[in-house]
């Protein structure tokens, strides 16, 4: 155990350096890194096991920071550990920058996740602690036996997500989760009890946790509190830690300037500035040092770190000799390259509805990719996510060998837990829910996409023919905008989401393929609850690989090229038998992924979609949606939706919205005399 003194003194060090972070971007937010300090030291000073010299060891436990305006503190109790520089720190918010405002996925510099909007980052954590006992499950406890820890805010609590993290970690007793509450009742903009007067502790004993309430400016306290978390053998931990928000920070005139709203988010500034950082024992002129006794305690800590790490990793080598098939399909599973997987084993009804053909897709995936979890928020039975189910069971409290986590009706909260998942590593996730509650999760496919996390969204129900539902559960405007964030590039310049909308049972084994070879991205997958007629004989379904292709009419010189994805592809084929009656040359288009179809060369989008040609689009969308493929002007039709849907039965709503082959005809033949 180190000494108090010492302790308090490494605290105020990361204070130091979290201030002087933001005094010199004159930006940020100094308060809760200050008050956090303490928790962090004693966190990573002695009980955080990783490997100095290796950040990706698989076996490290892993630390997620939810509040991302508390960089400052991650970044410099990262540096104490040896993963910043002071020059990193000096750079933080700059351009280029290795220390962002928020941080961002960097397992290289010992930061797990991508964390901002408050809330998500501890749900990340619950999966994360998901895959732990996954894998343990499989693996056994030899090379799975780290912890997963948290780090929240009062923000976070505040925010829905809490709610499905705290219920589902408590259900699933992740033991294996312990995580730190700033409780520093200050806010932004309010003290906390202007806007919360709940009892958290008695919240979470609720939902089967362990809480423990401390000090959280005491390292004694808070060591003795990981402790306790660590030997717990039956529920998440939450600690909530009473801490003091700018704790060491004077104002100007020398006084307090603890526990004071002015320095969450703002610089301390001028003479604070300086009387804050000489009172906490550092030089105003000279801040970004690290103590000589702070450097010898983590020095001491790399050392321990090695011993414990040589110690788990001969322990791992006599794993591997006694059990060599496991540990093939360890370093198999976490090398994140694609499984393998015999697809002509999904055998497809012609004519069934894409949710129906991807269940059978999820079914060939149960049997075949054992480090697969699929989940669903409480829709399996509608969004066919129980095609995966029916090969395994649900993971449960002191079971998870099975392979379905059953989330409930909490769409973000589940997003997260798998992104988590695959953020620990060794696992591959799928979701599933109504594509109009993709609204929900729009958060989660965002960070996703920022750190490029290969997550599979499996969306159901995809148009207003979810019919007597009525207008709240049709989607109209939800494909415009997965479609938009498909436009945008990530930082390593790849598609931030892969979006696939298959137009028959057939093109979707094909996506399913393509979303499971995806390991540099999300994929969207976006399926149809009623049935669709089969694409014409002789498609080549392997084109849809491509993006975009042509399933029918594949005249050199047509008269007009109709486009479309899912099941409006077969809407316009219905439509083409008269159009050909008339003398009209027509080309059908399938487009289910336009993204996709912009990174093909210029010839093949040419070939498909010449510029000179007349081109007519239908969707079941916002007219948008297609006007990146069939264009903008007087050569450009596109028929969408115009207004939300309406309650009928999907066949009175096709005819009563011009979604039949006779209204493309009409809608064809008029626009051609144009």
């Amino acid at each position: 155990m180190n000494d108090k003194k010492l302790m308090n003194h490494a605290a105020d060090n990361i204070r130091i350096l979290a201030a002087s972070m933001v005094e010199k971007a004159k930006s940020g937010h100094p308060g809760g890194a200050m008050g956090g300090a303490d928790f962090i030291n004693v966190l990573f000073s002695e009980f955080l096991v990783y490997d100095p010299a290796d950040p990706f060891w698989t076996g490290r436990d892993r630390f997620f920071l939810d509040p991302g305006h508390m960089s400052p503190m991650l970044y410099a109790g990262l540096a104490l550990r040896g993963f910043f520089s002071m020059d990193d720190l000096k750079q933080f918010r700059q351009w280029g920058s290795i220390t962002p405002g928020h941080p961002e996925l960097d397992v290289a510099h010992g930061i797990e996740n991508s964390s901002g909007p408050l809330g998500q980052g501890h749900a990340i954590a619950a999966g994360a602690a998901v895959a732990e006992k996954f894998l343990e499950a499989r693996l056994g406890k030899t090379v799975m036996q780290h912890k997963i820890y948290a780090y929240i805010s009062d923000g976070a609590v505040e925010e829905e997500i809490s709610q499905g993290v705290g219920r589902i970690a408590g259900n699933l007793g992740l033991n294996n989760l312990i995580m730190f509450y700033d409780s520093n009742e200050i806010q932004l903009s309010t003290e906390v009890d202007v806007v919360m007067k709940e009892d958290t502790a008695m919240k979470y004993r609720a939902w089967n946790w362990n809480v423990l309430t401390i000090n959280g400016n005491d390292p004694d306290e808070i060591r003795e509190a990981l402790k306790k978390a660590n030997a717990e053998t039956e529920r998440p931990t939450i600690i909530i830690g009473k801490t003091i928000m700018g704790k060491g920070a004077l104002k100007d005139d020398g006084s307090s300037y603890e526990h004071n709203l002015k320095t969450h988010g703002a610089p301390l500034g001028g003479d604070a500035y300086r009387n804050t950082i000489k009172h906490l024992g550092g030089d105003p002129d000279d801040p970004f040092v690290i103590f000589p006794d702070v450097q010898k305690l983590y020095a001491e800590r790399r050392e321990d770190l090695k011993k414990i790490v040589a110690e788990r990793r001969a322990a791992e080598a006599e794993w591997r000799k006694a059990n060599p098939d496991k540990a093939v399909l360890m370093d198999e599973w976490f090398s994140g390259k694609a499984p393998k997987v015999d697809w002509s084993k999904a055998v497809q009804k012609e004519g069934s509805a894409t949710r129906a053909a991807s269940s059978v897709c999820l079914g060939v995936l149960a049997e075949q990719v054992p480090n697969m979890i699929c989940a669903s928020a409480d829709l399996s039975n509608s969004d066919k996510t129980d095609g995966f189910l029916k090969k395994t069971h649900a993971l449960v409290k002191g079971d998870f060998t099975g392979a379905f986590f059953q989330a409930g009706v909490s769409e973000l909260t589940m997003a997260d837990m798998c992104i988590g998942m695959m953020l620990h590593g060794g696992v591959i996730a799928a979701m599933g829910t109504f594509f109009v509650f993709s609204d929900y999760m729009k958060p989660a496919v965002r960070l996703a996409a920022l750190m490029q996390v290969p997550v599979k969204f499996v969306w159901t129900h995809d148009a207003f023919r979810v019919g007597e539902d009525g207008p709240t559960h049709e989607p109209v405007e939800q494909e415009a905008q997965i479609r938009l964030m498909e436009k945008l590039q990530n930082h390593a310049g790849k598609d931030s989401v892969r979006v696939f909308r298959p137009a028959d049972a057939d093109e979707t084994t094909v996506c399913w393929q393509m979303a499971m070879e995806n390991t540099e991205t999300p994929t969207a997958l976006i399926f149809s609850r009623q049935g669709i007629a089969k694409l014409p004989a002789g498609n080549d379904y392997e084109m849809a690989r491509k993006g975009a292709y042509i399933v029918a009419g594949s005249d050199e010189n047509p008269d007009v090229i109709l486009v479309a994805s899912g099941s409006e592809v077969s809407t316009l084929e219905a439509g083409t038998e008269a159009l050909r009656k008339d003398g009209i040359k027509v080309r059908v288009v399938s487009a289910p992924s336009e993204g996709l179809f912009r990174r093909q060369s210029a010839e093949y989008q040419e070939s498909v979609l010449p510029a000179n040609v007349k081109k007519f689009g239908m969707t079941a969308g916002l007219p948008v949606t297609l006007e990146g493929l069939v264009g903008i002007g007087p050569n450009s039709r596109i028929y969408g939706m115009k207004s939300f849907g309406f309650s009928a039965p999907y066949k009175v709503l096709d005819e009563k919205l011009g979604y039949t082959g006779e209204n493309v005809y009409k809608q064809v033949k008029d626009f051609l005399k144009k």
